[in-house]
């Protein structure tokens, strides 16, 4: 287990070494993450600054929403995201079968030699915001609050890496599955605003098939004690328990998707 642990870390040195080689143009790209992002949160900002209120929400309860949504998707999308958009090409390529014969677990090796730092640009502007907006929105602190921010935001962590992992797997079944993720990435753009503002039918896609309103919508707003459409009081528990439940059913998607591939030769 030891050695395993030895062999995962070194992945991830060579692969974070790999990155940084050239450091300038590494930093010149987090500077660009951050003004796109920085741009859509402008955006936000404008449309508030308009309208005052954007289904009950205000600016600081909004820019709180932004800033959780992105440090969770950053979080969760730097151990899977990368790594699991080239499975595809390596399915096609035939490339994956050399990875079978390794003594390794294969998605293991897949996550930890490929963990992305450059969602860093991400971080850095997620952070400060969320800690201002948490200021701003004036949350009611306690311990279970406090408790419920961070199990929360691990949830939310687990819920983008499960997602992603699903949507990647699948191309051990149909070779193709990068289409998904434009899928993915359509709904994840809606968790940037409060639920309650789309139809009904929309709200349950976002709660149940595509779940991605547990890693902005739903936490936060129990954190700000605002209703959750659908859930309810039982909003607070299910933020908690859904990724630990997406883990385990990417975990068996995973392993059922490995079980049915059948190598570049079909």
């Amino acid at each position: 287990m030891l050695h395993r642990l030895g062999v995962l870390a070194l992945l991830v040195r060579m692969f974070v070494k790999s990155q940084m080689e050239y450091r300038g143009a590494f930093w010149l790209d987090r500077v660009a993450q951050i003004l796109s992002y920085g741009a859509v949160l402008l955006t936000i900002w404008i449309l508030l600054n308009k309208f005052q209120l954007l289904g009950g929400w205000n600016w600081p309860e909004l820019a709180l929403l932004f800033s959780f949504q992105l440090l969770a998707y950053s979080l969760g999308a730097s151990m899977s995201f990368t790594q699991l958009n080239t499975l595809e090409d390596l399915v096609r390529m035939g490339t994956l079968d050399a990875l079978l014969t390794k003594p390794i677990n294969t998605w293991a090796y897949l996550i930890f030699s490929g963990l992305n730092i450059g969602y860093a640009g991400h971080i850095i502007l997620a952070i400060p915001v969320l800690v201002w907006a948490l200021m701003a929105a004036e949350v009611q602190w306690s311990v279970g609050s406090t408790l419920f921010f961070v199990g929360s935001l691990l949830s939310a962590t687990m819920v983008t890496g499960a997602i992603i992992t699903m949507i990647g797997g699948t191309a051990l079944i149909w070779v193709r599955s990068n289409h998904l993720f434009a899928i993915f990435f359509g709904f994840w753009e809606l968790t940037r605003y409060p639920l309650n503002i789309f139809p009904t039918g929309l709200q349950v896609v976002m709660l149940t098939i595509v779940p991605l309103a547990y890693i902005s919508t739903v936490p936060v707003a129990v954190l700000l004690g605002k209703p959750v459409p659908l859930l309810g009081d039982f909003a607070a528990s299910v933020t908690l328990l859904a990724g630990p439940v997406l883990v385990l059913v990417a975990i068996a998607h995973w392993r059922y998707a490995l079980s049915r591939y059948q190598g570049a030769g079909g």
